[in-house]
Order: structure tokens, then C-alpha cells, then sequence
């Protein structure tokens, strides 16, 4: 069989077509590459060992501030106890001591300390030059009577008797020895002072003059001892009659 001879314009038309078949395919191999590579993947991490979960640990409830505690006192022993109580009573015992100590000494007077200077047996033998101390002792006595139990301020009695504090104060001292008077303490215009107070009055001699006794026809025979209708001073109606004139004059 023959070949067919192909022109050369034929030949050149079909080599430009398959030129240009060959340019497509080649264009379609070349896309067909470009969607068939894959993306490059980044090399895995090794997997490391999975850790066992530790257990979880319950949560431990928040603890409250703590607070100071309190020191329970600790039991004293009897001896303690004991001693204890031996301090606290010498020590309210030096208190009230103290506090007696000043109250004292607030109301110390001249008097006080001519006590603790003189002894019992100088203040009863007291005597003041040139005095007649039987004497001067009875008025002292009188005076103060006059005041009954009211007394009168030693400071007032030494003006009318004109003697000094000293002498004043160790003569009421010895007066109050001897039971005629008393001493009654008191706070007079801030100051501490003496009130004298008669305990044993003298006897005055104007007071007998007047006495049915002196005159009684029966003196003799009075006697306390006897019956009525005896003479006695119990049961005497001119005794009755004298004492009941007297009262009415100390009244008046």
C-alpha cells in the first residue's frame, strides 16, 4: 500500500496543532501537580508519655485564726492558800494601822503631847509655882459644875483662870486622874480641842448652912436604919422641905 503523501502546508498546520496539544497537556499536567501536591506537614511532636492525674487532693477547710488561749490559773495549794491569806490580812492591818496613825495625828493636840511627855505620876503631883493647888483645883470644879453636863472649853476656863495652855492642859489632866472631871474631844473652828465636863462636884459649904440636920433637937438619934416613926433621913420632913427650897433656887 502506498503512503499518501502529505503536503507541506499540511504537515506545518499539523505540527502547529500538535505543538499547541502538547502545550495544553503539558499546562494540564502541570495544574493536575500543583492540586495534587500536598501540603507540607510539620513534623509531629513524639508523643510524650501521658502523666497519671495525680488524686486530686481534697480542699483542707481554711483554718480560723488562731486564738490566744487562755491560761487556766493554776490551783494554789492549801499552803498557798494559806499564805495567801496571811498577806492580804497583814496588809489590811498595816493599812488601817496607817490610816488610824493619820487620823491620830490630824487630831493631835498640846494635851496629847504633854501625855506622852509627863508620866501619870508627874501629871497627879502637878503643881504650879506659888499656887495653892487644893484651892485653885475647887474653883477649877466649880466652874465647870456651873456648866453641867455641857461642859466648857478648856481654852475659855484658862482665860477666867489666867493661865497659860501648858499649865491649863496639865492641870485638866489631873483633874481627869483624879475622877473630877472628864476630857470630851471636838473639832472647834478647825481646830482640836478639849470640852471638860464635871464628874464629881465639891462640896461647898454654903450649901450646908441652911441644913435642918445642924439644929435637929434629934440628930442623935437619927439613923438610917430606923423605922418609921423613928427619926431617919428616909422618911425626914424637914429634910424634904430644905432640899425642895434648894432646887428651886439652882433653878432660878
Amino acid at each position: 500500500m502506498s503512503k499518501k503523501e502529505i503536503d507541506p502546508e499540511t504537515a506545518s498546520e499539523i505540527k502547529k496543532e500538535l505543538a499547541e496539544l502538547r502545550a495544553q497537556l503539558e499546562d494540564q499536567k502541570r495544574s493536575k501537580k500543583k492540586a495534587a501536591k500536598p501540603k507540607e506537614e510539620k513534623p509531629k511532636k513524639k508523643a510524650e508519655p501521658k502523666k497519671k492525674a495525680e488524686p486530686k487532693k481534697k480542699a483542707e477547710p481554711k483554718k480560723k485564726a488562731a486564738k490566744p488561749k487562755e491560761e487556766k490559773p493554776k490551783k494554789l495549794t492549801k499552803a498557798e492558800i494559806a499564805q495567801a491569806k496571811k498577806e492580804a490580812k497583814a496588809a489590811k492591818e498595816k493599812e488601817e494601822a496607817e490610816a488610824k496613825a493619820a487620823k491620830e495625828a490630824a487630831e493631835r493636840t498640846p494635851e496629847d503631847d504633854i501625855e506622852d511627855e509627863f508620866s501619870d505620876e508627874q501629871i497627879r503631883n502637878f503643881q504650879i509655882e506659888k499656887m495653892d493647888m487644893d484651892k485653885l483645883t475647887n474653883k477649877v470644879c466649880e466652874i465647870i459644875a456651873d456648866y453641867e453636863d455641857k461642859g466648857v472649853l478648856q481654852s475659855e476656863l484658862w482665860k477666867k483662870l489666867k493661865l497659860n495652855t501648858k499649865d491649863g492642859a496639865r492641870l485638866a489632866l489631873r483633874l481627869e486622874r483624879r475622877g473630877l472631871i472628864s476630857r470630851e474631844k471636838l473639832l472647834q473652828k478647825g481646830r482640836w480641842t478639849y470640852k471638860l465636863i464635871i464628874e464629881q462636884a465639891p462640896i461647898k459649904l454654903e450649901s450646908l448652912v441652911d441644913s435642918p440636920c445642924l439644929t435637929c433637937p434629934v440628930e442623935q438619934k437619927c439613923d438610917f436604919e430606923n423605922a418609921y416613926p423613928e427619926p431617919s433621913p428616909l422618911h425626914c420632913q424637914l429634910i424634904e422641905n430644905w432640899v425642895a427650897i434648894e432646887f428651886s433656887k439652882k433653878k432660878k
